[in-house]
């Protein structure tokens, strides 16, 4: 069974932080990499952080020094740290997970969480 919960979502002042975290369960695919998206008002949904297998990360240049995503694997979640929160970090944010199989060859696909709202007011 695959399932991605988000939450911590909310309302905060900008300057403000929150964190964020996905649980996730993920039945017996290989996970390529975990992911935090964010979809602002009107705009599509764009990557904000995700971090490799491997423990290496990457973040949207618009969150670099503000942002840190990071995954306890013993717990299966990954969480994203958002500080000095800004209006324009407004949106629903989801958690994707990439994750590979084998099925006659190699397959992947993402799965996505529900999403959890974060207001930032000026």
């Amino acid at each position: 069974q695959v399932q991605l919960v988000e939450s911590g979502g909310g309302l905060v002042q900008a300057g403000g932080s929150l964190r964020l975290s996905c649980t996730y369960s993920l039945s017996t695919y290989s996970i390529i990499s975990m992911g935090w998206y964010h979809q602002a008002p009107g705009k599509q949904r764009e990557p904000v952080a995700v971090i490799i297998s491997n423990g290496s990360t990457r973040y949207a240049d618009s969150v670099k020094g503000r942002f840190t995503i990071s995954r306890d694997k013993g717990m299966n979640t990954v969480d994203l740290q958002m500080n000095s929160l800004k209006p324009e970090d407004t949106g629903v944010y989801y958690c994707c997970a990439r994750v590979t199989w084998y099925e006659e060859g190699f397959r992947e696909r993402d799965y996505w969480g529900q999403g959890t709202r974060v207001t930032v007011s000026s």
